[in-house]
Parts: structure tokens; C-alpha cells; sequence
């Protein structure tokens, strides 16, 4: 079932955190490049003394402990959040009536 979720993950390219049980340490902000046999290849940042520096890693498969996937993220500096009503009409998906207003 991992090996499959791995597989996914790795022909989306999506951005994941990966969770080393062997190691017990997250790897944040990870891209999961290839999967073979059971040799996990993953690419990510890390950032120290203002000095960016990129890693690629081979991991074992059953290293893994846990895999994660931000679903959505919210700017803590803009404080304005959108809704629904701001939208076009036609992009919302129960469009207002002033008749459903009158109740």
C-alpha cells in the first residue's frame, strides 16, 4: 500500500514531508523524484546560516514511517480571506438569489 501511495506521490511531483523512522526526523518540504525497487530517491532544501543548500537522498522503503501533504495554506500576512460571495456568479457553486434572501 506505501509502495503505491510512494508511486502517486512521485509521478505527481507533489511537495510532501516524510517522516524517517530509522533516523526519527522529518524531511519538510520533500519531492519524491523516483521510486525503485525499494530505494526511495528524495529531493529537498535546507537553509542554515543563510546558506540554502539541496539534498537528494536515497531512503529505504520500509524506513519510512509516515508520509504527509499540505492540502492548503493560508498567508498570515494578507488578513483579508476570500469568500464564497466574492467570487463570479458563474464560478460559485449555489449561486445567490435576492429571492433566497427573503425569508
Amino acid at each position: 500500500m506505501l509502495h503505491r501511495k510512494i508511486y502517486q506521490l512521485c509521478t505527481e511531483g507533489r511537495e510532501v514531508s516524510i517522516f524517517l523512522r530509522d533516523q526519527q526526523r522529518w524531511i519538510e518540504e520533500a519531492t519524491i523524484v523516483s521510486l525503485e525497487g525499494d530505494l526511495v530517491t528524495i529531493r529537498y532544501e535546507t537553509e542554515e546560516d543563510d546558506e540554502i543548500s539541496s539534498w537528494e537522498e536515497m531512503v529505504r522503503l520500509e524506513s519510512i514511517g509516515a508520509v504527509s501533504q499540505k492540502l492548503a495554506s493560508v498567508s498570515r500576512y494578507n488578513s483579508e480571506i476570500s469568500i464564497s460571495d466574492d467570487c463570479p456568479e458563474a464560478e460559485q457553486i449555489y449561486p445567490h438569489s435576492p429571492e433566497s434572501n427573503s425569508d
